[in-house]
């Protein structure tokens, strides 16, 4: 089985703000667009316009309508690998195939080494591996590894193709193992979240939860528009005296 390393230099990963996701999927097309042709290429669709379309995808987006007693809100929950601390599906793998790098955290799978067990898709509770059915072997998210080393794109484009995509500013990119690093302040301000903690796997992306919505009987109610000369501006005036 394999090995994991001790330490890690970084941790790099993404803080997913929920509250900002609009579900639009500019992530998920950016990152099977990217990766087409990337590190993990190529990625496999199957009957794509047929009746049960298939493919590798590192990215997916699921949708789930949250319901309380005072109200109801629509959550868009991205999901891919979680490059965990202690993943599991790195110390499952037969071949050494799945490893975690010691210079940033990223997991990664060799393809030549790999021989579609699928043990790492078992062990992974997150659900994010993928098999590629015409390749045989497994893939997974590389947070664009070819990407962010990348001396020939301009600094502020180094990140992962999902975030640069994002038209919400919902994906954050960044060293977790620095407690001053933008994504790690972000964290900690918005109670970034381990999914699934209790199991130990230490994930390095946080999700960052919903922000409390204004109750209905706190929300400001609308001022009418007085008529006369001033009366929109006067209008204007007050309500943003408030």
């Amino acid at each position: 089985m394999t090995s994991l390393p001790k330490t890690t230099e970084r941790q790099l990963g993404l803080a997913i703000d929920l509250d900002s996701c609009v579900g639009c999927q500019a992530c998920v097309t950016s990152c099977k667009e990217w990766n087409a042709g990337g590190h993990m290429a190529p990625l496999t669709d199957l009957d794509p316009f047929g009746e049960a379309p298939d493919g590798v995808w590192f990215n997916r987006v699921h949708t789930y309508e949250q319901v309380s007693a005072e109200e109801s809100r629509t959550v868009h929950f991205p999901r891919s690998c979680l490059h965990c601390a202690e993943p599991a599906c790195v110390t499952v793998c037969p071949t050494g195939a799945s490893y975690k790098r010691r210079s940033d955290g990223i997991v990664l799978v060799d393809a030549d080494k790999c021989i579609g067990c699928k043990l790492c898709s078992w062990a992974c509770p997150y659900g994010a591996r993928e098999f590629d059915e015409d390749a045989g072997v497994m893939k997974k998210c590389t947070l664009c590894v070819d990407r962010i080393y990348n001396e020939n794109l301009p600094h502020e484009n180094r990140v992962p193709a999902c975030v640069a995509a994002c038209p919400t500013g919902a994906r954050h990119f960044g060293d977790f193992s620095d407690p001053a690093s933008p994504v790690s302040v972000l964290s900690r301000e918005r109670g970034g979240v381990e999914l699934m903690a209790e199991l130990g796997y230490r994930p390095t992306n946080r999700y960052l939860p919903p922000r409390p919505r204004a109750r209905r009987d706190d929300r400001v109610a609308p001022l009418e528009p007085v008529s006369g000369a001033d009366g929109l501006l006067g209008w204007i005036d007050r309500l943003l005296s408030r």
